[in-house]
């Protein structure tokens, strides 16, 4: 019965620790000293006039009368004997407590000690030989002078202080003399909270319910628990760059109206040895003060690194240790619940396999480049704050924008409200989104770049073998803008194609990638006799595709069906897994690969020579073409094969996708094909530059 009601039991944090009154009593101490050091020094003379000193010295009252030469004063000293009358003693004891029968008890300030040394000459003359009392002078320091003369140390050691105060902390767990022991991480509650809510995040459906799932455990514990269920220790959001983890991690501690505490990974690394496991322990020290709480780590790769690699034998290494220390505080014995731990990284391949089990990250949340319909949703959230035209489509947008991450579309969206707004126009239109993905993809538009009719003419044809190799055939992504125009550092001209959304490639789809990409070189050699430098990226890109079919897919026959990819490698493997013999056979049928596609390539371009010029004196003229114009020129495309972007931008008709869009964020199937083996998938952008 015990253990239901503690299962029902809501957690409630826990009183935070009040802090030590070691300050108030240093604070208290040096307040202390100051005032009796004001006190010893507070003058505590009764100030008088000229006029009345001058009655005391006739009276024969003063025994003694100083000079002060550097501030303009006279201090005047009373007779003892004089002292006991009312006259005197009543005055000076109501003017201070600490009085001080020795003296100086009486002062007065004077205009100018020259004309006071006179005065007082003429005063003496006034009294008696043997009652004249002589005039002695000195001189006072002041804090200005004490300053100026001490200054430097003065200064010094009140810089001292100060970092000494800023850095000494009090001795806890691990004996920790300097305060960077303490945890970096940022607190969020309901004091300082997060405004982003899963609202704000569009295509990561099944991610978002994830972690949604998170949230509400923490919110209603009882719906879990009384079926026997246990609150998660931990979730990994693993994915490419730019796709949305931070994001979702943001939107998780606006939902989830708990306190959450953010840092980074780095922030555990110091050059003090001991110092990244300190924090780690007090980190989880105040997450547990204030449970249930979230604890989300970005980037944690940078100290999750697996144990053991990269290092000299017999060494402390100091990652390690931090590493150590948030394996025990995820689930070791003293291990508390309510703590949830939030992290993510791009570079799971490389993380510790003691971090990654059930009992500390329970849950790997994959989260991959968008698809189609993902990016259409992510492109309606992005478009919000944007004044757009009614030309504006985030279905063509979507479909404009393959293998793009939630990252670079927010890109493109600003980019197109920079454009629009350079060209000072009301709202944004389609033809700003158009030049805003050609500006991500192939870099700023150089119209000024001076370059001569030799290399145009080159560039020209170079850029029209692309796009007529890709025109005819079958298995080549569909050409969306083929252009001379120079952009980025080094590039010429450039095509643009929209590839195919799927998993899946066949050995035919690789081999008219490849001769695609080599339509360039081809059409050199056809139209010029001669090749160029300007290749080299598509050369690149050919052949890692080859040496891919022959190593990796197992698409060779003389190498057979083996494949020498070692998905856990770490990148500092020194020897190859095959034999020399072996690497022999794949460096000539990587040859024999590229050379059969080439040659592919040179015969269907001599074939279409005709298209071929017609193609590349267009662009001499245009300098950038669109797939309307080579429909128009060299006629429309020999395979009747609706493409992906003709396929999800014509469905205008299914009204149920859209709003499945909007309201739940549920992604439908692939609305080009029902083949489960052709859903789909980001790929790169295939953009093929001259250089």
């Amino acid at each position: 019965m015990s253990d239901t009601k503690n299962k029902n039991k809501k957690f409630t944090p826990k009183a935070p620790q009040k802090p030590n009154f070691q300050l108030y009593l240093i604070i208290a101490a040096v307040a202390v000293l100051l005032g009796l050091t004001y006190i010893q020094n507070k003058n505590s003379m009764v100030d008088i006039t000229q006029k009345r000193f001058e009655d005391m010295y006739l009276a024969g009252d003063v025994s003694k009368v100083t000079m002060v030469k550097n501030m303009e004063r006279v201090d005047v000293t009373i007779k003892p004997s004089a002292l006991s009358s009312d006259k005197y003693k009543t005055e000076l004891e109501a003017n201070s407590t600490f009085f001080n029968p020795q003296g100086p008890h009486y002062s007065f300030q004077v205009a100018s000690v020259d004309k006071f040394a006179t005065d007082f000459d003429t005063l003496k003359e006034e009294v008696p030989q043997e009652d004249r009392i002589e005039l002695s002078v000195a001189t006072e320091e002041n804090w200005g002078s004490y300053f100026s003369s001490f200054g430097f140390l003065i200064l010094l050691f009140v810089l001292f202080w100060f970092m000494m105060r800023r850095m000494a902390g009090p001795s806890g767990p691990g004996g920790q003399i300097f305060n960077v022991g303490k945890s970096k991480a940022q607190l969020f509650d309901a004091e300082n909270k997060v405004k982003i809510t899963f609202d704000n995040v569009a295509g990561l459906d099944e991610a978002k319910e994830e972690v949604q799932e998170i949230v509400e455990f923490l919110k209603n514990p009882g719906k879990f628990t009384k079926l026997g269920g246990k609150i998660p220790k931990g979730a990994l959001l693993v994915g490419p760059p730019g796709t949305g983890k931070t994001l979702l991690a943001k939107a998780v501690a606006g939902e989830a109206g708990v306190p959450f505490f953010t840092l980074s990974g780095s922030d555990f690394v110091e050059m003090f040895v001991g110092v990244g496991a300190a924090r780690v322990r007090d980190l989880f020290k105040q997450a547990k003060e204030k449970a249930p709480c979230i604890i989300f780590i970005d980037e944690i790769d940078a100290i999750g690194r697996s144990r053991g690699k990269g290092q000299m034998p017999g060494s402390n290494d100091e990652r390690e240790n931090t590493l150590n220390s948030l394996l025990v505080e995820m689930d070791g014995f003293g291990t508390d619940t309510g703590v949830i731990v939030v992290a993510a990284t791009n570079r799971p391949d490389v993380l510790d396999s003691a971090l990654l089990r059930p009992g500390r990250f329970d849950r790997q949340i994959s989260i991959d480049k968008p698809d189609i319909n993902g990016r259409e949703a992510i492109f309606k959230v992005h478009l919000k704050p944007i004044k757009t035209a009614d030309d504006v489509d985030p279905k063509k947008c979507a479909a404009q924008t393959p293998g793009f991450a939630g990252a670079e579309i927010a890109n493109v969206c600003n980019e197109a409200a920079l454009i629009a707004a350079r060209r000072n126009k009301t709202a944004v239109d389609m033809q700003d989104f158009q030049d805003a993905v050609d500006r991500v993809i192939g870099g700023l538009e150089k119209k000024n770049k001076i370059i001569s009719p030799e290399e145009k003419k080159i560039v020209a044809f170079h850029e029209a073998g692309h796009a007529v190799a890709g025109w005819f055939l079958e298995h080549a992504d569909p050409l969306v803008k083929v252009s001379i125009v120079p952009r980025g550092v080094a590039a010429l001209g450039y095509a643009q194609y929209l590839p195919k959304e799927q998993f899946l490639y066949q050995t035919e789809q690789l081999m008219d990638e490849m001769c695609m990409t080599l339509g360039g070189r081809a059409a050199e050699e056809i139209i010029f006799k001669k090749i160029s430098t300007g290749a080299l990226s598509d050369l690149e890109r050919v052949t890692k595709l080859a040496y891919s079919i022959v190593s990796v897919y197992g698409m060779n026959d003389k190498i057979g069906n083996v494949s020498f990819y070692d998905s856990k490698g770490d990148g500092y493997k020194m020897t190859k897994p095959y034999s020399e013999t072996t690497a022999e056979v794949i460096d000539e049928e990587v040859r024999k690969l590229i050379l059969s596609a080439y040659d592919r390539t040179k015969e269907l371009l001599t074939h279409r020579i005709k298209e071929l010029e017609i193609l590349a004196k267009e662009l001499l003229e245009k300098e950038i073409l669109f797939q309307a114009d080579l429909e128009r020129l060299i006629g429309k495309r020999p395979f009747d094969k609706e493409t992906t972007y003709q396929a999800f931008t014509n469905k205008k008709n299914d009204l149920k996708e859209p709003d499945l869009i909007s309201k739940e964020g549920d992604e439908t199937s692939n609305p080009e094909s029902s083949d489960p083996l052709i859903d789909p998938i980001p790929e790169p952008n295939s953009d093929n530059r001259i250089l």
